[in-house]
């Protein structure tokens, strides 16, 4: 039985004293695929570093709301840049998308700065769409606006919303549009009281798991530093709901990440 995780991060300090011990644990645990996720500039070339070392890892790059510079002009010169990098990069085929990119008012107050992750959001679906490659979404307290966003600005290859949020009307729209829902630790735990009503509602077709390590450990390693190990905890969870064996939610969703992202 192998497991996709189609969302880690493996470019995080947090793995820094056991990395490469780490990711060599986790391939033979049966997690023979993986997305290293980029968030910065900086975190998505340090990610396509990593994915470089193994056959079995890829990459997403882009900027996510949480990481979008103060200054105008560095926020214009490292979208440059990350067009420039993914331009010289495609040939490596270890970028499978634009991500994780989108829109996050947890953290975010400020109107005016709300409206520049809207901008930038857009800005990186058409660089997407450059490439001829799918978006991974991050979403937080912001639904209406990213459905917004993603209704009126063309998405060619469409993507993922990646830790999707458990809210009915999100996934209820995200599904019509065409987009794929990848469900990480927050399934698991015991507060998600709305968890099982969102993963009936995902076909499987259209479901993919991933750990968004070393965030949001799912149950029963809530708390703790997350690694790719624990996706499997995430397919239990869906095949319970879902009535379904382990081994039929790890193929389904192996198949539906290589399909999204176009991975042989």
């Amino acid at each position: 039985m192998e497991f996709f995780d189609s969302h880690a991060h493996y470019n995080d300090e947090k793995f820094n004293y056991d990395r490469e011990e780490l990711i060599k644990n986790i391939y033979d645990s049966g997690i023979t695929k993986l997305i290293n996720a980029g968030y910065s500039l900086k975190s998505s070339i340090y990610a396509l570093e990593i994915a470089k070392k193994y056959d079995w890892i890829y990459t997403i790059s882009g900027i996510s709301p949480n990481d979008i510079p103060e200054k105008r002009e560095t926020l214009n010169n490292q979208l440059k840049e990350l067009v420039d990098f993914v331009e010289m990069e495609r040939q490596s085929n270890k970028i499978l998308a634009i991500g994780e990119i989108g829109l996050d008012y947890y953290w975010e107050k400020d109107d005016e700065k709300r409206n520049i992750q809207k901008e930038v959001f857009i800005k990186q679906i058409k660089i997407a769409n450059s490439f001829n490659l799918p978006i991974v979404i991050h979403t937080r307290d912001a639904v209406m606006d990213t459905l917004e966003i993603l209704k009126t600005n063309e998405v060619e290859r469409k993507g993922v919303f990646h830790c999707c949020p458990l809210n009915r009307e999100l996934v209820k729209e995200a599904l019509k549009l065409g987009y794929y829902i990848s469900f990480a630790g927050p399934i698991t735990f015991k507060n998600s009281k709305n968890a099982n009503e969102i993963i009936e509602m995902v076909p499987l077709e259209r479901m993919l798991i991933e750990t968004d390590s070393p965030y949001l450990s799912p149950e029963p390693n809530r708390g703790k530093r997350n690694d790719s190990r624990n996706v499997k905890y995430i397919a239990e969870k869906v095949a319970n709901v879902k009535h379904k064996s382990l081994e039929e939610i790890a193929k389904v969703t192996y198949e539906n990440t290589c399909r999204i992202f176009n991975v042989k």
